[in-house]
């Protein structure tokens, strides 16, 4: 398992732009597979974006392709998501996780290969 602690959520307007951080603190030189989740009220958990250990695999979900942009510095165990043209329906607890495989970071079900973060709060007001 592994520790993850986001960062950089907060209150912007439409339009706007937002950074989230993910740090994690998991055994040196775990290749993990890493991405962002988010939960608006009263929906379930959704998939946002994906990147493989070597950043060469990324995927995103339509709602926010063209719009997000996650990379991650490795030397570093973060991984990072750059959030512009942010609309009120992005609002949410965003979550970072991370799994050995993107399998299982994606897996509908309880998966214990999986961690997750405490999540942060993302508000975009109209």
């Amino acid at each position: 398992q592994v520790q993850l602690v986001e960062a950089g959520g907060g209150l912007v307007q439409a339009g706007g732009s937002l950074r989230l951080s993910c740090v994690g603190s998991g055994r040196s030189g775990s290749m993990y597979a890493m991405g962002w989740f988010r939960q608006a009220p009263g929906e379930e958990r959704e998939f946002v974006a994906s990147i493989t250990w070597s950043g060469g695999g990324i995927h995103y979900a339509d709602s926010v392709k063209g719009r997000f942009s996650i990379s991650r510095e490795n030397a570093k165990n973060t991984v990072f998501l750059q959030m512009n043209s942010l609309k009120p329906e992005d609002t949410g607890v965003y979550y970072c996780a991370a799994a050995p495989t993107l399998g299982e970071l994606g897996y509908t079900g309880n998966s214990r290969e999986r961690s997750w973060g405490q999540g942060t709060q993302v508000t975009v007001s109209s």
